[in-house]
């Protein structure tokens, strides 16, 4: 009798498939929810660089579903292509002023 009133107020139960789909749904979620969090801070930075920033993520991404564990990678991975197209932006507006600047000076 007593397992009887325990098993009617507990939850239904779901299937292994329901539960490991929902847990896939949160985890991408969240994949999602960082990558375009650091699109918003980074993409002001690239200078007209957001396809390659777009695409840096991407390769993060695909990166860290490579590994047993995306979710704790992806974010590491994820910042540090931004930092690198953010400096490579950097880098091409400073060439893109100094070729200007010489043009300048030349005529």
């Amino acid at each position: 009798m007593k397992a009887n009133r325990l098993h009617s107020t507990s939850r239904p139960k779901r299937s292994l498939s329901a539960i490991c789909l929902n847990s896939c749904r949160k985890l991408l979620a969240q994949l999602d929810a960082i990558k375009q969090s650091l699109i918003w801070d980074y993409e002001p930075l690239v200078h007209g660089q957001e396809a390659v920033l777009h695409s840096a993520l991407n390769e993060a991404e695909a990166l860290a579903w490579q590994t047993p564990f995306p979710h704790l990678f992806y974010p590491a991975l994820a910042e540090e292509k931004a930092i690198s197209v953010r400096q490579w932006a950097a880098r091409q507006e400073w060439i893109r002023e100094r070729l200007s600047w010489t043009r300048a000076f030349a005529a």
